[in-house]
């Protein structure tokens, strides 16, 4: 998924993304990439439950790599 981020994600696109997630979860990868810092996901994704979940599941099992620019 790229590009993660640009614009709030509403309560319907939030409930597909948890639900994407849910499938793919243990079975296989997944890169998200994005130009909003993690610290900054919980406001992109409309519902805080479904934002609790989506980032258990990413903080939990994924490799976060972040780039520095100049």
């Amino acid at each position: 998924m790229d590009d993660r981020g640009l614009d709030k994600l509403s309560a319907c696109q939030s409930s597909d993304l948890l639900e994407v997630m849910e499938d793919r979860y243990g079975n296989g990868s997944t890169a998200i990439v994005s130009q909003l810092p993690v610290s900054e996901w919980y406001k992109m994704i409309s519902n805080s439950t479904v934002a609790d979940a989506l980032m258990d599941w990413l903080m939990y099992s994924g490799h976060l790599i972040e780039l520095k620019g100049n």
